[in-house]
């Protein structure tokens, strides 16, 4: 077994949670934006985005049996499939002085809310120091490793 795998996979988890916890600020700096596109002759609101994971090389049922059999590297981590626009519908605001308000005074407003939001961040914030501690806890052991062979 490859010492580096442990290395790779959290790495791996580290990069992709920042990705999404980027993505996630994006969402809220925009929960206000009403032109983010043009479309059709006429402005939308921002959509919001969310993240999709996938694994780096193979399903979970894959590693496993190959572990079982002895002839299969672990898995290899995770990787962002893509980043999709949500595509929940807009939110209507009754603000008849706001410029983008419709003849009825409503304005279609971002579908980004932003307490989701604020809870998809502590998520991603949970993942990241998560991976960071398996990470620390990977280091430590081949830390100790080494001391006991100089010994």
């Amino acid at each position: 077994m490859n010492i580096n795998f442990g290395f790779d996979i959290s790495s791996s988890a580290l990069t992709a949670q920042r990705l999404r916890m980027d993505v996630i600020s994006s969402n809220i700096a925009n929960a206000e934006t009403t032109r983010a596109s043009y479309v059709n002759g006429q402005y939308q609101p921002y959509k919001r985005k969310e993240v999709v994971f996938a694994p780096m090389q193979q399903s979970f049922s894959d590693v496993l049996a190959g572990q079982m059999n002895g002839n299969s590297s672990p898995g290899q981590g995770l990787r962002v499939a893509q980043i999709k626009e949500d595509n929940a519908p807009f939110k209507l605001e009754y603000n008849p002085s706001h410029p983008d308000a419709n003849a009825d005074g409503y304005v279609l407003m971002p579908n980004v809310d932003v307490t989701k939001e604020m809870v998809d961040m502590i998520s991603a914030s949970r993942s990241y120091e998560a991976n960071v501690t398996a990470l620390n806890a990977s280091k430590a052991m081949f830390s100790k490793a080494l001391e006991i062979g100089s010994k």
